[in-house]
């Protein structure tokens, strides 16, 4: 199978793939990690909610006195990244069983703190003061943490929907120049392309717009996922959405 038609059945895998519908809504996720990275780093003062291995290294470049950089707000973001992440954790142990209704739950969690997100940008508008930054802040840090856990959970290789280093690691190491069978690009480069898309869509969208459009933009990609995954977990069973090996 060609590298287009293993990225074409990751978005749009048939009824019988390994991992059913879990790739493309874990790209529809990823996309969404790349919008609220952008708002937080350029609009929220410097500072990572989703990517915590950048995160903590904005945290040591503040201690270490860098400008325009807040210990305070970079502290805030890991803290309840991790917060969201022991919740998403919880969720995998008591309904693990079935990814299907576990990414229907964490959805639905995500799509609520995003929701909260939207109304505030909204109510106070891209001039926000230091109070508002925090709530931002710690309100998508929370949804990026509860997303990463669950995507963890679920499992699908190369999909953390978060994290690139190792993704982008394992793309190099597997490609054919190194010796390997490059048989896995296609989940793993999907969700290089969805990163890199969602972070120029939030990146054009809160400078040339408003900071509220790309969290709205990225609540409305959480929502179709929870659709999706709402009308294809409510009827079927654990053993539908189980990891049925290679």
């Amino acid at each position: 199978m060609g590298a287009l038609d293993r990225a074409i059945r990751t978005v749009w895998p048939p009824e019988d793939a390994r991992h059913g519908p879990l790739p493309r809504l874990l790209v529809l996720l990823t996309f969404a990690t790349g919008l609220v990275d952008a708002v937080s780093y350029l609009m929220l003062g410097h500072v990572f909610v989703g990517n915590m291995t950048g995160n903590v290294v904005l945290l040591g470049f503040a201690l270490g006195g860098g400008a325009g950089l807040s210990v305070v707000s970079s502290l805030l973001a890991l803290v309840a990244f991790l917060a969201g992440a022991a919740g998403g954790g919880r969720l995998g142990r008591r309904i693990g069983a079935h990814r299907g209704h576990l990414l229907r739950a964490g959805v639905a969690t995500e799509g609520a703190l995003l929701a909260v997100a939207v109304v505030v940008a909204l109510a106070t508008g891209d001039d926000t003061g230091r109070v508002v930054r925090d709530v931002l802040i710690v309100l998508l840090a929370l949804a990026m943490g509860l997303q990463t856990a669950v995507a963890r959970s679920i499992g699908v290789p190369g999909l953390t929907t978060t994290v690139l280093t190792s993704t982008l690691t394992g793309i190099a190491a597997d490609a054919r120049l190194a010796g390997g069978s490059g048989l896995t690009l296609d989940h793993r480069a999907l969700a290089v392309v969805s990163m890199l898309l969602g972070a120029l869509a939030g990146t054009v969208l809160a400078l040339r717009v408003a900071l509220v459009v790309p969290l709205a933009l990225a609540f409305a990609t959480i929502a179709a996922a929870g659709v999706v995954v709402h009308r294809r977990s409510a009827a079927a069973a654990a053993a539908d959405w189980a990891d049925a090996g290679p």
